[in-house]
């Protein structure tokens, strides 16, 4: 718990600043899912217009620093290539990627015995 009124205050802050945060957040998600909607449709001409459409939110969230700037060229370059690769048939779209498996740790290796 927060001692000082200084604390104080600031957890308020971030309480708020989260809030605000997470729904920048999930205006980014709802714009992504637009795109992927629109490609998965099997329309390009609507994937297109979805895209040029909600770029500029990608790209507002990133200047906001709610995600990484690289992320959001991440998306924006996936979205794209999803797009561009269309043709008159449904698509299926892969924009999430499966998480890596961790390997496993490497054994250490053991000293050799000295030979005299």
């Amino acid at each position: 718990m927060a001692n000082t009124a200084q604390a104080r205050k600031r957890a308020r802050q971030a309480v708020k600043q989260r809030a605000h945060n997470a729904s920048l957040r999930s205006t980014l998600r709802t714009a992504i899912k637009k795109i992927i909607k629109a490609v998965e449709a099997g329309d390009k001409t609507a994937a297109t217009a979805a895209y040029s459409e909600n770029v500029s939110v990608i790209d507002r969230i990133a200047d906001k620093n709610i995600i990484h700037k690289n992320k959001a060229s991440r998306h924006k370059s996936r979205l794209n290539a999803a797009i561009k690769a269309m043709s008159g048939e449904p698509a299926v779209v892969a924009v999430k990627a499966a998480p890596k498996a961790k390997a496993a740790p490497k054994a250490k290796a053991t000293p050799k015995a000295k030979t005299a």
